[in-house]
């Protein structure tokens, strides 16, 4: 356990936060060695264009605050913005769904594309206790439910079963002109999660959806650490 992972999540604590802000979740996840998105915390427009010219367009916009979990479902994220004026359109219309009640900042992020989308998450089960999983991810998560569990601690041979594990295992295989999933990066993230809910058990549950394949290289683009609040 790192003290920089411990102090994001004791001083989210003391601030009543159920939640780690998608920023905090990916400090978090990145310490552990878990590869994320490069972005830039923001508070203003001005910011926002600092930060997407040094990302390089496109990027994506998208609200960060502990209370917006679902910011995807509330049209708080713009995504493939090619340029200062899509992004500047994009503060605007955001900010204005969000409204004058949001006191969240601002996430400005690399655009990571990649056809394959896949998931990890925590889950800590009252008996078993952390339980790690691994599935499809995107769109697919709640369509299709192909995810498998295993409970921490993961040795690397937990992990490449699980891996092996899903039904749509051949998704991270050399396919139609794809590389092959680097599977050590997949493998040390499982084995990643698992730690990080041995090492803070205020933490209920991570959710890394969709962590994508930009060629063989696995990134998170998105993160979420739900705290127990104990």
């Amino acid at each position: 356990m790192s003290s920089r992972t411990k102090k994001i999540i004791d001083t989210a604590i003391k601030r009543g936060q159920r939640a780690l802000t998608e920023y905090e979740s990916k400090r978090v996840l990145a310490a552990y060695g878990i590869p994320v998105s490069r972005e830039v915390l923001v508070a203003s427009a001005s910011q926002a264009r600092s930060a997407a010219k040094k990302i390089k367009y496109p990027v994506v916009l998208k609200a960060c605050s502990a209370d917006e979990a679902h910011k995807t479902e509330k049209g708080l994220v713009a995504v493939n913005l090619s340029s200062q004026k899509e992004l500047n359109e994009a503060w605007t219309a955001l900010n204005k769904k969000a409204g004058r009640g949001y006191d969240g900042n601002w996430l400005v992020q690399e655009m990571v594309k990649g056809p394959r989308e896949i998931m990890i998450g925590m889950h800590r089960d009252p008996g078993f206790g952390p339980s790690v999983m691994f599935g499809l991810g995107g769109i697919f998560t709640e369509i299709l439910q192909d995810v498998i569990f295993r409970v921490a601690p993961l040795r690397k041979k937990d992990a490449r079963d699980m891996l092996r594990g899903i039904r749509a295992c051949k998704i991270l295989d050399e396919i139609r002109g794809m590389p092959s999933a680097d599977k050590e990066v997949l493998v040390h993230a499982l084995m990643a999660v698992g730690q990080i809910a041995l090492d803070h058990p205020e933490i209920e549950e991570i959710d890394i959806n969709p962590l994508i394949l930009k060629g063989a290289k696995p990134i998170a683009v998105d993160g979420l650490i739900v705290l127990s609040g104990v």
